[in-house]
């Protein structure tokens, strides 16, 4: 005669049938993380210079310096073209007081350098003390009322690219900079 199952022995008898459904859900989960992480990847992988898919072995076994190519590292591609554009930030951002008599004014500044060669952010990099002085200085000497439009920002732009062009050439004889932009501008 059969016996009926008793309640300590039913969960037992039900396990296998949660352990069967969870090995397909194991599995899916794994595919799905492999494929998420294989197109992060080749999202992410640089572009192949020269239009073909060849390695640098199958061209002679060694690859030129990047500055030679004028790729996302800078330099100049062949023909004189002016290379990939590179940003420097110039952090932290810089504070000042404003020039005001009635009332206590301050403006906040976040700013990037562009270059198009590698060496235009290395000397950027290694002269920044005195960029961020010069740049502190130009923007104490600025009135609230001039620089709350956007022709007063615009201005106040090509004054600061000018401000660091100038302290480049005269440490380095190049400007070596081409770009100053304002990435965060707050006035109170």
């Amino acid at each position: 005669m059969a016996r009926a199952a008793t309640p300590d022995e039913a969960p037992a008898a039900a396990a296998p049938k949660k352990k069967s459904g969870l090995i397909p859900l194991l599995l899916c989960t794994v595919v799905g993380a492999a494929a998420a992480g294989g197109g992060v990847f080749f999202m992410t992988k640089p572009a192949s210079h020269g239009g073909g898919e060849h390695s640098a072995a199958a061209e002679g076994g060694h690859e030129a310096p990047a500055s030679a190519h004028g790729d996302e590292h800078g330099g100049e591609h062949e023909g004189g073209k002016p290379g990939a554009a590179q940003y420097l930030p110039i952090a932290p951002a810089i504070v000042v007081n404003l020039n005001d008599n009635v009332t206590m004014r301050y403006l906040s500044v976040d700013m990037e350098l562009m270059s198009r060669e590698g060496a235009g952010i290395e000397a950027a990099k290694l002269h920044m003390p005195r960029i961020r002085n010069t740049l502190m200085m130009l923007f104490t000497q600025q009135k609230y009322d001039d620089i709350v439009d956007r022709e007063g920002k615009e201005s106040l732009q090509k004054q600061s690219l000018a401000a660091v062009q100038a302290v480049l050439k005269e440490e380095t004889g190049e400007p070596q900079v081409q770009g100053l932009f304002f990435t965060n501008f707050v006035m109170q």
